[in-house]
């Protein structure tokens, strides 16, 4: 059945996976709400920009994958719309050049805002969302992916957001920021995990491949208990004890099934299991960012 031609490029962007990645824009706005440095506009442009350049970089990968011939038939993920004909491969590449074009707009306002440091920002975020899989070394292939997503998800999407709304660094939300970077890892990790398989065939050395199963199942673990454990640390280290974000750790009651699901994970080629787990390990993002906001907004209202 021939798919709708804007369904395939709805389809291609990746809708669910948007939320999760605007999460750690939203907290980079609370963080300046709550340090009464807020300004509407620039988080609005700096949501716009960030998901802009979330949908190009989707699009990126489903150009590039096809090209470098990394998805297969054998692919257990859900469906590529290059690599499944729905749309042409040059009309892909001129949709994400489109959506990285279009990233600029909002852009150029936050430069107004924020000066270079929001320039510096915006130029590395297309260029590693196009080097992620194209390129001559792409960085997802040599096993730099989780490396990408922990700096790009975290301290730059979320100090980037607090930056343009305050004009001003703040060592707690660089801290802070490490959370939804660390929870986008394990995003990251689920997905190279079920296609460990696959990706060993074609010569996509992730730290899945290269490392094993056990490092997989431990960076799951590992990245969702450090993220919990971030708003505690943030605050200890700058200075602060007994701060009500610290309870977002107990996001992990949500995380319980996923974490299950991967401690006993065995990668196959037709396992499709995963592609719930993923689904799942997204929402945590989501999950923990509510949590943080609403104890965080407890905590000042009981503190009047």
């Amino acid at each position: 059945m021939n798919m709708i031609p804007w369904k395939a490029y709805i389809m291609a962007a990746r809708p669910r996976t948007l939320p999760a990645a605007l999460a750690s824009v939203v907290l980079g706005g609370f963080l300046a709400y709550v340090m009464n440095q807020f300004r509407i506009w620039p988080l609005f442009a700096a949501f716009t920009g960030a998901m802009l350049i979330q949908i190009g970089t989707n699009y990126a990968n489903d150009y590039f994958d096809f090209i470098k011939g990394k998805d297969t038939a054998e692919r257990i993920g859900p469906r590529r719309a290059t690599a499944s004909g729905l749309i042409p491969p040059e009309s892909m590449k001129k949709a994400f050049t489109l959506v990285f074009a279009l990233s600029v707009f909002p852009g150029i306002f936050l430069v107004y805002e924020g000066g270079w440091p929001i320039l510096l920002i915006g130029v590395l975020s297309i260029i590693s969302g196009i080097a992620y899989t194209g390129g001559p070394y792409p960085l997802g292939y040599h096993g730099w992916g989780d490396f990408f997503v922990l700096v790009f998800f975290g301290p730059v999407a979320v100090c980037g957001t607090y930056y343009v709304s305050a004009l001003d660094w703040s060592w707690y939300v660089f801290y802070m920021s490490f959370a939804p970077g660390l929870i986008s890892v394990a995003i990251l990790t689920v997905n190279n995990f079920r296609d460990k398989v696959t990706d060993t065939k074609t010569g996509k050395r992730t730290l899945a491949v290269r490392y094993g199963d056990q490092f997989s199942r431990m960076e799951y673990l590992g990245a969702l208990t450090l993220a919990g454990m971030v708003p505690s640390l943030a605050f200890f280290l700058s200075g602060g004890i007994n701060y009500p974000g610290s309870l977002a750790v107990f996001y992990l009651i949500f995380a319980f099934t996923p974490v299950k699901n991967v401690l006993s994970f065995q990668p196959m080629a037709n396992n499709l299991d995963m592609n719930k787990v993923l689904a799942t390990t997204g929402g945590l993002q989501i999950v923990f960012t509510a949590v943080f906001m609403a104890v965080t907004l407890a905590g000042l209202y009981l503190r009047r």
